[in-house]
C-alpha cells in the first residue's frame, strides 16, 4: 500500500508530458485556435489538423538546417 499517494518519478513519462505541454502551448499560438471563431467543430478540427502540420513542418525544418 502506498504511503501519502506519493508515486515514484518517471523522468521518461515527464519527458513526454512536456513535450505534449509545449505542442499545445505552440498550438494556442494560432488565434484562430486559441479564440475558437469556428463554430463546427469540424472546421475547428481541420484548422487544428492544418496548425499542427505547420508546427510539424517548421520543427522538420529547423532539424534539418
Amino acid at each position: 500500500m502506498r504511503c501519502c499517494g506519493w508515486r515514484a518519478y518517471d523522468l521518461d513519462l515527464d519527458k513526454e508530458r512536456n513535450r505534449i505541454e509545449r505542442f499545445f502551448n505552440k498550438l494556442k499560438q494560432f488565434r484562430r485556435v486559441a479564440t475558437r471563431y469556428d463554430k463546427l467543430v469540424a472546421n475547428l478540427m481541420g484548422f487544428v489538423k492544418r496548425a499542427a502540420i505547420a508546427i510539424w513542418l517548421r520543427q522538420l525544418n529547423r532539424h534539418y538546417r
